[in-house]
């Protein structure tokens, strides 16, 4: 089985001035949109739940520079910086937070369930590792209708105790699919740690029972993580050869956005955050090579911040879904005794006692 891949700051030459700009300022454009968007939940704006990328700005912008149009992603709940990395505008998606008809999901969706058919971004799944299979079986039709492309599975580092992971694992290398499992391993599947929940800590080894390769990346290093992607995405869609990455991030926050995050020290969540900070990590390595100047640095700030008051306030403005379309998307195709406009009306004023059933 493979060694840990080399987590070394890469050289700057990978890259060109115009990319690494690129990759920092969708790193920061994440990030403010994750902040802005805890902001908004606590203004009772968003309902149900949601969960922040925050400290994962590079894993995800990273893994999404690798891929090409062709690619197909289905992620878990934790999916903002996903969707957005892939090219969608954060109007869309922060009016799907709202529940807003001009969302990515028509405002059915919300935090959880972002989808966008035209990226090939297939959604993201409340049930741990709901992802994993269909991801699997997409790779599969990949194969075998001859396409180009390859499939990635984002989860989370808990997604890797369930029994649909490892079958998964064994379809793949089985049926030699072009899939990737990119695990997000941020050190906590909700409030337990990676070695209170596995006996295997490596995660980038739970493959080796099904010869699947695994490799570990610095999730912090957005350079290191694209390539590691790009190495393993050509060789999975070349050969058939599926792969884990095993990408270590930092959470700065916890699970979701109403976790109090009791169950780590207040002390090393702080220094966590000066530590593994990508984006800090990032600009100084852009300054140190004269990359970008303060100045630069300052005026995407600027931008960034415009344009995630111009999401919130497309959203803002945005409608409500319609009542006669509650029953709208029930089924892709349409299916007998489906209910009707009709219906919903009379189910919402029923629900309001305008009149009696």
């Amino acid at each position: 089985m493979a060694e840990v891949a080399e987590t070394a700051q890469p050289l700057l030459e990978r890259a060109t001035a115009d990319e690494l700009k690129h990759y920092y300022y969708q790193m920061l454009l994440l990030r403010r949109f994750e902040e802005r968007a805890g902001e908004m939940y606590v203004k009772a704006k968003i309902g149900g739940y949601c969960h922040l990328n925050l400290g994962e700005e590079a894993t995800i912008v990273g893994l999404m520079a690798a891929l090409t149009p062709d690619d197909y992603i289905f992620t878990n709940y934790r999916e903002h910086g996903y969707i957005i990395a892939r090219g969608v505008p954060p109007g869309p998606v922060m009016a799907e937070l709202f529940g807003k008809e001009t969302g990515v999901s028509g405002g059915r969706g919300g935090s959880m369930h972002l989808f966008d058919r035209k990226t090939n971004f297939m959604g993201g799944y409340a049930i741990v590792g709901g992802q994993v299979p269909l991801a699997v079986g997409a790779a599969y039709a990949l194969r075998y209708q001859n396409k180009p492309g390859v499939v990635v599975a984002q989860m989370g580092d808990g997604t890797t105790n369930i029994g649909a992971f490892y079958e998964s694992l064994n379809l793949a290398k089985l049926w030699k699919c072009p899939v990737l499992f990119f695990i997000v391993n941020n050190g906590y599947g909700m409030g337990t740690s990676v070695e209170a929940g596995s006996s295997e800590p490596d995660l980038w080894k739970k493959g080796a029972s099904f010869r699947i390769h695994g490799e570990r990346v610095d999730g912090t290093d957005v350079l290191a993580v694209r390539d590691v992607v790009r190495r393993l995405r050509a060789r999975a869609e070349a050969e058939g050869e599926p792969a884990i990455i095993d990408a270590v991030s930092f959470r700065f926050r916890g699970h979701s956005v109403i976790d109090a995050d009791r169950y780590r020290d207040p002390e090393s969540v702080r220094r966590g955050r000066e530590l593994y900070d990508p984006i800090r990590k990032f600009a100084s390595l852009l300054l140190d090579h004269g990359v970008v100047d303060d100045a630069w640095l300052k005026s995407i700030a600027e931008q960034v911040e415009r344009e995630v008051q111009e999401a919130i306030d497309f959203a803002n403005n945005s409608p409500d879904p319609k009542f006669e379309d509650l029953y709208k998307y029930m089924y892709a195709t349409p299916v007998p005794n489906t209910p009707t406009a009709e219906d919903a009306i009379r189910a919402v004023k029923i629900n309001h006692g305008e009149f009696d059933v």
